[in-house]
This record gives structure tokens, sequence and C-alpha cells, in this order.
């Protein structure tokens, strides 16, 4: 599997970014999809989560209210739509699946990409 994350850029505190994670192979449909997140000098820690048909989404404390993982399995694509960004949002994000159908731990990882958030 092969994942290519795109979307990330430079907003202003308060607005808006959507990222897009497009997978290869035939077998997303049926993979859960996550995204992740680094900032400088921390560990990559767990945004959010979607199982195969998108039915179950799991967020971050963090960012539950703000942000919206979706997918579309027609496009082998999972996005992660970020809205009232906050400084704190800065980091690279990446996008990530698993060998299950519901989310347990990440198997397959793309590039990140940069994300920041300016006050």
């Amino acid at each position: 599997v092969q994942l290519q994350a795109s979307g990330g850029g430079l907003v202003q505190a308060g607005g808006s970014l959507r990222l897009s994670c497009a997978a290869s192979g035939r077998t997303f449909s049926s993979r859960a999809m996550g995204w992740f997140r680094q900032a400088p000098g921390k560990e990559r820690e767990f945004v959010a989560a979607i199982n195969w048909s998108g039915v179950d989404t799991r967020y971050a404390y963090s960012v539950k209210g703000r942000f919206t993982i979706s997918r579309d399995n027609a496009k082998n694509t999972v996005y992660l739509q970020m809205n009232a960004l906050k400084p704190e949002d800065t980091a690279v994000y990446y996008c990530a699946a698993s060998s299950a159908s519901t989310w347990t731990t990440s198997n397959y990882w793309g590039q990140g990409t940069q994300v920041t958030v300016s006050s």
C-alpha cells in the first residue's frame, strides 16, 4: 500500500485546511485509515481514524469538534477537514493505513504534509 498525502500549507489561526491522502492498490476500501501528526521536538500522535465503511470515526480529544475525517472508497482517498485551526495544530501530518477494517494499528505510512498555523 502506497499513501500520498497532500493539502498542507500555511494558514492563519481560525482558518481551515483539507488534507487528502490518496492510496494505491485494490484493498483500500477494506482498510481502516488514520491521520497522525508530529510537531517539532514531539512524538508522533494520533489525530483521527475511520473504519473501512466510514461509519465509525474516532478523534483525539485535542481535535474533536474541529477536525473531520472522511473517505471516498471510489477514489481511494481519505480526507481530514481541519477547521478552527490553532497554532498548536502546527505539525507534519501523516496518513496511515491499517491491515484491518477497523482501526487497530498503523501498518503503512505515507509521507507527511506540513501544516503551519500562524497566530
